[in-house]
C-alpha cells in the first residue's frame, strides 16, 4: 500500500479490529451467558445494546441520515442473539465503510444531532475513532463481568488482532498481490 491510501490505514485497521473484538466477545458470551447471574446478564445485554445504539447512531450520521434514537439505547432490550446479529452486521458496515474511505474524506466535518437533540459536528475520522473507543470501553466493562463469573473474556488487545490477522490466509494472499 503506497501513497495517500496509507493515510486511511489506521481507520481501516481500527474498524476491522473493532469488528474482530466485538465478534470475539459475542462468541464468548454466547457460550457462557447461562453461567452469568440473571441480574448481571441484564447488565451485559444493556451494555451490548448501548454499544449497538451508538454504532447505529453514528453510522447514520456518517451517511447523513436521521438515526431516530431519542437516547443512546433501544426502547426495548433485545435478546442476546438479536444484539449479536446486529453487531455483526454493523461491524461489517464499519469495516466496509473504512475500506472505502478516501483520504480527503477523513477530515470532512459532519453536522448531526445527538440522541438528545443537541447539535454537534465531528470529522469522519473523529466519528470512527469515537465508535471504536466507545465500544472498547464498554467491552472492558463486560470483560470484568465475565471475569467476575469465572469466564475468560476474549483477548481483545489490538496486538492479539494484529497477530491473528498476520496469520490469516487472506492477509498473506493480499501481501503477495
Amino acid at each position: 500500500m503506497k501513497g495517500t491510501a496509507m493515510f486511511t490505514l489506521p481507520y481501516r485497521t481500527l474498524m476491522h479490529y473493532k469488528r474482530w473484538a466485538t465478534n470475539g466477545l459475542n462468541s464468548v458470551i454466547a457460550e457462557n451467558l447461562d453461567r452469568i447471574a440473571a441480574d448481571e446478564q441484564v447488565l451485559v445485554l444493556r451494555l451490548l445494546d448501548h454499544i449497538q445504539a451508538v454504532d447505529e447512531i453514528f453510522s447514520h450520521n456518517l451517511e447523513a441520515r436521521p438515526h431516530g434514537y431519542r437516547a443512546a439505547r433501544s426502547v426495548e432490550l433485545s435478546s442476546f442473539d438479536l444484539l449479536a446479529n446486529k453487531a455483526r452486521s454493523t461491524g461489517d458496515w464499519y469495516a466496509d465503510y473504512a475500506d472505502t474511505l478516501l483520504p480527503e474524506e477523513v477530515d470532512e466535518v459532519i453536522a448531526f444531532s445527538f440522541s438528545n437533540g443537541a447539535p454537534a459536528s465531528m470529522t469522519r475520522g473523529e466519528i470512527l475513532l469515537h465508535v471504536a473507543m466507545h465500544a472498547a470501553g464498554h467491552r472492558g466493562q463486560i470483560a470484568l463481568l465475565l471475569q467476575k463469573n469465572a469466564i475468560q473474556p476474549w483477548p481483545d488487545r489490538i496486538t492479539d488482532f494484529l497477530k491473528a490477522e498476520d496469520a490469516s490466509p487472506q492477509r498473506h494472499a493480499n501481501a503477495m498481490a
